[in-house]
């Protein structure tokens, strides 16, 4: 038996070899075969300083139409957070959070260029609370304020959130904790969500049972939008080593990954999230998988793993 999903939009530069390796010809056919797929809405897209990273008249040219688009500027915030470690919208260096915010500025134009100039339009502008291992919730505060007041065309801005700074072991990303970024929007009063990752929140925690624990803080905040399916793994595999942020697939849809995104864990998160406007899908393509079709079957097999999941058991009534 599966079950029905929120509209899915699937990160299409994780599947895709065409970012690194510029490939305009497989580009054009993986787009709109990711967006036939059932269920599929739309498109996760990286902004990295521009709307594309090799040509972005092609892609508004080349986009499906009617496609959803969620931008995240991640890739973008990374490479900015490794030159200058003061950079990101939570810094408490003043510099380096207004460098931060007019990056975003520079997004927002691109945002509006998209919906005039394409025939997509997008829904979802993910923000990111960088600095690493420094971040300050007011100083997240009052960006939030100043960002939400800009013309996003409509788009809801979501903060995804990811692996936070923590004493234990080493971290990913390090930004703020999730706590931290819920206080931030409310002390803003911001029209701003929640997005999680089960993947780097997995990374945070290092537990798979407390990443569930995660997504019932965030839902029961009222403000989780979305929750993306990328899994991590404990160990060294062929998606790279224990704990990287590898977009892994589900363990169904490829065991050999030591991805602790199994089915178990896909339905606690699912009924831990409660209802949702969209769900994400990002994982890599596998070591094999060389054509479009390769590429849209890996995806097609995480969606099916994903609509698998058990549908967890109400707990039984205690007797009277």
């Amino acid at each position: 038996m599966t079950r029905s999903l929120p509209p899915v939009l699937v990160s299409s530069y994780a599947i895709s070899p065409a970012h690194t390796t510029w490939d305009p010809a497989l580009e054009a056919e993986l787009l709109p075969a990711l967006c036939a797929l059932p269920g599929v809405a739309g498109l996760e897209v990286p902004w990295l300083g521009g709307i594309h990273p090799h040509d972005p008249a092609w892609f508004l040219r080349h986009v499906p139409a009617g496609a959803e688009l969620a931008v995240t500027a991640l890739p973008w915030v990374m490479k900015r957070c490794g030159a200058d470690a003061r950079h990101g919208i939570a810094s408490p260096d003043d510099d380096g959070r207004r460098a931060a915010l007019a990056d975003l500025r520079a997004l927002a134009d691109d945002v509006r260029r998209i919906d005039s100039d394409s025939d997509a339009s997008v829904t979802i502008v993910a923000l990111h609370t960088a600095p690493q291992g420094r971040g300050d919730r007011s100083a997240l505060a009052a960006s939030l304020a100043e960002i939400s007041a800009w013309d996003w065309s409509g788009a809801q801005l979501v903060i995804e959130h990811c692996d936070a700074a923590v004493p234990t072991h080493p971290w990913e990303k390090g930004f703020l904790p999730l706590a931290a970024e819920i206080a931030a929007i409310r002390d803003a009063d911001a029209p701003v969500q929640l997005w999680l990752n089960w993947g780097r929140s997995v990374i945070e925690t290092r537990d798979a049972d407390a990443v569930t624990d995660q997504i019932a803080d965030a839902a029961a905040t009222a403000l989780l939008a979305g929750l993306t399916f990328s899994g991590s793994a404990a160990v060294d595999g062929p998606y790279g080593a224990a704990w990287s942020d590898g977009h892994l697939p589900l363990a169904a849809a490829d065991p050999r990954s030591g991805s602790l995104l199994d089915a178990e864990h896909v339905a606690a998160a699912i009924s831990a999230a409660g209802p949702l406007e969209r769900i994400g899908l990002k994982v890599s393509r596998r070591p094999q998988d060389r054509t479009v079709r390769d590429l849209v079957g890996t995806v097609a097999d995480n969606l099916d793993a994903v609509r698998s999941a058990p549908t967890p058991r109400s707990p039984a009534p205690s007797g009277g």
